[in-house]
């Protein structure tokens, strides 16, 4: 089931060819378990990373997102822990691995409680503290989570059509990357190292387990209190079904007076209705037919998604027929909005209408890379004045710091700034000319707006200056 709900959770498989983040509609909905928003498969959301994102919304987009999870931790607590979550799947087979193992001390009970240290500063307070500077940050996802680091990170990275965004790679993913290994690493010789004691996500459902629909529940009645079914888990719990069981049923089998069931409704034979023979007929054909309607399900899904179109460049309200984003192309064109160090002015400029040789330049004060590169494109502007015009078009992530980080590094810069629309990461007109998630992104026009160059991340002084004299 964990296996069969992580290929159903990462059904877009043509991502993981065309190396390229699904941007579908499905992707407005959290998946249950922890499944990276950027891995190419993810056909849904990351439900931390849409929590951490939706502090700094409107109220419904919190609502909406707080709702989905309170939705899920009511109906299975931790149980998705056990059975739904991707990431509990390659935990579990790390620790296939024969080697010594570590059992569960007192040790690893009190280790149980850093994950909602976890959950209550890095995915709630600094969030929301950030939140209140407009720009939330999601601090979890950016600096810890491993299935990021696994799922997106190395997801992405692994196609030889992203060999590009390894210039962009610097301390940070260094130490997510080291972060990823020790944890897996660490799954070998303790089970569900991460879901025991780092997972946020399972501290919120955890906190839900007793009055889930689903999971595991005692029959007070039939207990004697033997305390094999504790002893028997591999989790820290004290009693079956208290905020640190992930509902894995292990404890089902070892109970000797089954006092341990399944929580939810349940459909029974009685056997003095129905022979033993028939029983166990019946019996196979509900698990034939359960198996094939999810089989059916999942190939759906998959078959839904490798038919779907690119979603990489959506942009309706920018392109045109006689336009494009290739090489050899009439660029799209489009209203930009001129940013100065007092904010976002209503004067405009549209990149290919301007007459010069055009440098549009996609970066962002959050990407190292783009601003270590900056000062060549200002230096391209010193040097050609009016016979070229370099456009730096802030991302739509956290364009809002563009004004202060303008006034403070280039007050009287010949660089024209702007910014991109559009929601979350990819602003509209990135999109548009091509912009598949890598920053910075340049784009190169001559005098009548067509594209003569296009570099994907990092780009050199002498690039640069070659690709503006080839379009001269």
């Amino acid at each position: 089931m964990q296996l069969y709900f992580a290929v159903l959770f990462n059904a877009n498989l043509k991502g993981f060819i065309t190396g390229n983040i699904y941007q579908g509609n499905s992707k407005i909905m959290c998946a249950p378990g922890i499944n990276c928003y950027s891995c190419p498969g993810a056909i849904a959301a990351c439900p931390l990373g849409s929590l951490q994102g939706s502090f700094s919304a409107d109220h419904s987009t919190i609502y909406y997102v707080g709702g989905i999870l309170l939705l899920y931790a009511l109906m299975f607590g931790r149980m998705i822990c056990g059975w739904l979550c991707p990431f509990g799947l390659v935990q579990e087979l790390m620790y296939k691995i024969k080697t010594p193992k570590m059992k569960k001390s007192p040790v690893t009970r009190a280790l149980s409680y850093l994950k909602y240290a976890i959950l209550v500063f890095f995915v709630l307070i600094v969030p929301i503290m950030y939140a209140f500077r407009d720009t939330p940050l999601p601090t979890f996802c950016k600096y810890i989570c491993p299935a990021g680091t696994l799922e997106g990170g190395i997801g992405l990275l692994s196609n030889k059509v992203n060999a590009s965004y390894f210039s962009m790679l610097g301390p940070l993913f260094t130490w997510k990357f080291l972060l990823m290994v020790s944890i897996l690493v660490g799954c070998v010789f303790i089970f569900r190292l991460f879901c025991r004691f780092l997972c946020p996500l399972g501290a919120l459902y955890g906190l839900f387990n007793k009055m889930s629909f689903f999971g595991v529940k005692v029959v007070q009645s039939k207990c004697t209190d033997c305390g094999l079914c504790v002893n028997h888990c591999k989790v820290d719990i004290k009693h079956v079904g208290d905020q640190e069981c992930i509902s894995c049923g292990s404890c089902v089998d070892v109970c000797p007076t089954k006092a341990i069931q399944w929580k939810g409704p349940k459909i029974k034979l009685k056997t003095n209705e129905v022979g033993p023979d028939k029983l166990k007929r019946r019996k196979t054909i509900s698990r034939v037919i359960s198996a094939v309607l999810l089989l059916g399900i999942l190939g759906g899904t998959i078959a839904y998604y490798w038919m779907q179109p690119d979603q990489t460049n959506p942009n309706p309200g920018v392109i045109t027929a006689d336009r494009g984003n290739q090489v050899g192309d009439l660029c799209y064109n489009t209203d930009l909005p001129i940013v100065t160090a007092n904010g976002v002015s209503e004067e405009t400029l549209d990149p290919t209408a301007t007459g010069t040789v055009t440098v549009i330049n996609f970066w962002g004060t959050w990407c190292t890379p783009c601003v270590a590169e900056l000062p060549y494109f200002e230096q391209i502007a010193n040097e050609y004045g009016e016979d070229v015009t370099v456009i730096a078009v802030h991302s739509a992530l956290s364009c809002e710091t563009a004004p202060d980080y303008i006034g403070q590094y280039y007050p009287n810069s010949n660089l024209i700034f702007s910014q991109d629309s559009g929601e979350g990461f990819n602003g509209d007109y990135y999109t548009a000319l091509g912009g598949r998630g890598t920053y910075p992104y340049t784009v190169v026009l001559d005098e009548t707006g067509v594209i003569t160059e296009v570099f994907v991340s990092s780009l050199t002084y002498d690039d640069l200056k070659t690709a503006v004299d080839d379009a001269m």
